[in-house]
């Protein structure tokens, strides 16, 4: 199957522990746990996201860029990366698969995303200022 944002979307109303809404030409998907991830069809990729948090946060961003290369491989199906938000840059985690997944993959691929999220966020963060 070919999946549009449409059929996607549907594939979640049967799903109590998230909420879906559409945002222009993507999905915004939260869990019970106050976690986002965008969803969004680019090509023959959908591609899955969730902002970790602000670059401005971390402590030594050399230090947290090797204990994330060094530790990454042990969270399946995400992957952490940066991207920019306007003027300011983001420590993400995101999943992509191909537009040709079955159902069961693209629900799988946004709680692994929700799970990791979490695991990251406890991973990470005592490379943040705050901690």
């Amino acid at each position: 199957m070919h999946w549009d944002l449409d059929s996607i979307e549907s594939l979640f109303k049967d799903h109590d522990d998230v909420v879906v809404t559409r945002e222009d030409n993507c999905l915004l998907i939260a869990n019970q746990d106050g976690i986002d991830a965008w969803l969004a069809i680019s090509g023959e990729q959908i591609l899955v996201e969730s902002l970790l948090f602000s670059a401005t946060e971390v402590k030594d961003k050399a230090a947290l860029d090797h204990e994330i290369l060094s530790t990454h491989m042990v969270f399946p199906l995400t992957t952490v990366g940066i991207t920019h938000v306007g003027d300011s840059e983001y420590y993400t985690a995101f999943g992509a698969l191909s537009a040709q997944s079955k159902a069961e993959s693209i629900v799988i691929e946004v709680e692994t995303l929700f799970q990791n999220v979490a695991s990251f966020l406890d991973a990470y963060e005592t490379h943040l200022k705050s901690a």
